[in-house]
């Protein structure tokens, strides 16, 4: 379970297009200064499009935390509440750094406005890698949480992949449940064996069954690849039931003959291989727990209108 590389660039790299926007003295809006720092920075619609966990935008939070170094810095002033202005320490800093940041140069530049427990931490920082202090808090926690969860999904297939052939099969109609398939009752059920004609489980819409979802669900090993075969099995069997849509999940994962059958076939078939099925589990709670929830706070500004 690998995580894409983000296409929004570390925070310090704003800081020079930032005081390049505010050089001009004039009180910019927080939303201006967002838009010009991305025209000013290149950053694409699709990198400003990218989510945190937490909901907001990767690059306004990245933005966010450029703006709250700057103003502890003293190099940015708030003259009303959400608008900026740039100050002679700002220009000073604009002049003195024409090359930009990296996080090196930014907990050099930014570590005397920091907490006291914070400064003490920093010197023991790799210099060309970010430390906690450097970083946005938020996405150090989400991306401790996505280690934990990588962890965590490695250990829920492998569980899978062991467990006996009923349980798996009760474990994602349970998963399909849970995700809202089946209505606010839960309508499912597992109804693999020896006489299921090709189905493991079978999940209604509603309450009299005539919209049904039908699942395939293989337990097997890490390499042991679904290929086109059991698919189409799979679609003939929908045929028997004289139905048009299935489920077919899966441990290992789908050879490149089963996905495009899949594609191509009439019959609406989904495929979910084994790093998505452990994804789906971790986010609809099936087989795990919350060990530990947290929060994070801001100032309401509201508040202080």
């Amino acid at each position: 379970m690998t995580e894409e590389a983000s296409l929004v660039p570390i925070w310090p790299e704003f800081v020079v297009p930032t005081l390049q926007v505010l050089s001009d003295g004039q009180s910019h809006q927080r939303r201006e200064v967002f838009d010009e720092v991305a025209i000013h920075a290149g950053i694409g619609d699709d990198a400003r499009a990218e989510t945190l966990k937490s909901g907001g935008t990767r690059y306004e939070q990245r933005m966010g935390w450029v703006l709250s170094h700057l103003g502890k810095a003293h190099w940015v002033e708030r003259p009303e509440r959400g608008h900026y202005v740039i100050t002679e320490a700002g220009r000073a800093a604009l002049a003195d750094h024409p090359a930009g940041f990296d996080y090196a140069l930014a907990r050099e530049v930014f570590a005397p406005f920091w907490p006291d427990s914070a400064k003490k931490a920093a010197p023991s920082s790799a210099a060309d890698s970010p430390s906690d202090e450097i970083s946005d808090p938020i996405e150090v926690i989400e991306d401790a949480i996505a280690r934990i969860e990588a962890n965590v999904g490695e250990d829920l297939l492998d569980r899978l992949r062991n467990s006996h052939p009923d349980f798996f099969e009760q474990a994602v109609v349970d998963l399909l449940v849970k995700m809202g398939y089946g209505g606010a009752t839960g309508r499912g059920r597992r109804i693999g064996g020896t006489n299921d004609e090709g189905v493991d489980g079978l999940i209604n819409q509603d309450a009299l069954g005539l919209d049904q979802v039908y699942i395939q669900a293989k337990r097997y090993k890490e390499g042991n690849n679904v290929g086109r075969e059991p698919i189409q099995a799979f679609v003939g069997a929908l045929h028997g039931f004289g139905a048009s849509r299935g489920v077919f999940l899966t441990t290992s994962a789908f050879t490149s003959g089963a996905i495009d059958y899949a594609n191509k076939v009439q019959s609406r078939i989904i495929l979910v291989d084994g790093a998505k099925l452990v994804e789906l589990m971790i986010a609809y709670r099936v087989g795990v727990q919350e060990q530990q929830p947290f929060s994070a706070v801001e100032v309401d500004e509201d508040y202080f209108e």
